[in-house]
């Protein structure tokens, strides 16, 4: 169990949002298990009995995402709501528990927000997420809450009233990563025979390995696909993108059995897509700044819930940016008209869907490049408006 422990501990460590000494996890195996930083145990401990939880994570951001958000909204407020779909679909919204109330409650002010979602917000100590069952599911949660969290403050900045000049200081390690380029030298993606079932697994396998640790992703989701005759090889809802064996199926096209039903909650998209196009190969990710550049939308519409019911195409750095629901039907519908051209669209606060006509490499090189574009006109929006206002 330590050793569960610690492989997310450097799962989590691994892209640099985290501040490695203010990190805690613990699980309940037939005692208690933890490692990370030592201040947190008490608080840890008394969530989990009062939660009775599996697994708990807690962790404060390197960047002052959290002091930045709360300075941000009333003191009244009560949650945070982010605009990314991993919220939607995960977290609905992100409760948040004031410094004042931690004090005058404890681990029960925490304990009465994370009982009705999977994270919270902790004024003064961080995010702070659970797993019912599973270590798994505690390190999920968590991911999901730091993309959240982080893509709404840089979201935000970018359209919302500055702050304090002060606060933009603890943003250095972030400069630093994003005048940095994701790596594109990336190996092993070669052509594989599509006729061959254990070819066709290895080269998923590799391709989602790499978009796992490329950054490409939040936690490990995302999907990843294999069109073959009247069928298709594609990763099961829920699977980790960096750990598929035992996690794809192969579903006809004529449903003629049951296999889809635990299919990727994309399969109806990806089917859409292979029908249309002479795409072979589908890669699904969810890069960070190329979900923040989804949602820094200009144009003017009275369209309530754009991330469904938006009708619009807009393009960004060439590539063209829909809206749609995810696993309902709306991205099956939106996607295919527009990704064929350059072979990649991206969705609405979601993420990127890449094609590829034979192998992984033109999918995933795709990714790297428009998520490297993205990191760069964040940088270089931020920085107009920094100079802008100093001026």
């Amino acid at each position: 169990m330590i050793r569960q422990l610690q492989y997310y501990q450097q799962k989590i460590c691994a892209d640099g949002q985290i501040d490695p000494t203010r990190l805690y996890l613990f699980a309940q195996d037939d005692g208690p298990v933890f490692c990370g930083c030592a201040e947190l145990r008490e608080l840890s401990s008394q969530i989990q009995q009062q939660l009775g939880c599996t697994s708990l994570i807690i962790g404060m951001p390197e960047i002052p995402y959290v002091d930045l958000l709360l300075a941000s909204l009333p003191p009244t407020a009560e949650v945070a709501i982010p605009l990314d779909t991993e919220t939607r679909t995960f977290l609905h919204d992100i409760p948040l528990v004031r410094r004042e109330d931690l004090a005058l409650r404890g681990a029960s002010a925490v304990v009465d927000k994370l009982s009705r979602r999977k994270g919270v917000i902790v004024e003064g100590v961080g995010l702070v997420a659970a797993g019912a069952m599973t270590i798994e599911q505690g390190y999920v949660n968590f991911c999901s809450l730091l993309h959240a969290t982080s893509v709404k403050v840089l979201l935000d900045l970018l359209r919302e009233p500055l702050p304090d000049p002060g606060w933009l200081a603890g943003f250095d390690p972030l400069w630093h990563q994003l005048r940095t380029p994701l790596s594109t030298d990336i190996e092993g993606l070669g052509p594989f025979d599509r006729q061959k079932p254990d070819k066709i697994l290895r080269a998923m396998d590799t391709a989602g390995r790499l978009t796992v640790e490329l950054g490409l992703v939040d936690s490990f989701f995302g999907n990843i696909s294999v069109a073959v005759d009247d069928a298709l090889y594609i990763s099961q809802t829920g699977a980790s993108l960096d750990r598929l064996s035992g996690s794809v199926d192969f579903v006809l096209n004529d449903d003629s059995c049951c296999v889809g039903l635990t299919a990727s909650s994309e399969l109806a998209a990806h089917r859409a897509i292979y029908s249309t196009s002479a795409a072979r190969t589908i890669l699904h990710g969810h890069p960070r700044f190329s979900v923040i550049m989804s949602l820094l939308c200009e144009e003017e519409c009275k369209t309530e819930d754009c991330w469904k019911d938006c009708d619009k195409v807009r393009v960004l750095n060439g590539v063209p940016v829909v809206a749609g629901e995810v696993g309902a039907g709306g991205l099956a519908r939106n996607l295919p008209p527009v990704i064929e051209r350059c072979q990649l669209a991206l969705v609405y606060g979601h993420g990127l869907f890449a094609l590829g006509a034979q192998d992984f490499s033109q999918p995933l090189n795709a990714m790297l490049h428009f998520e490297n574009w993205c990191r760069e006109h964040y940088l270089q929006r931020l920085s107009q408006r920094l100079t802008s206002r100093s001026g």
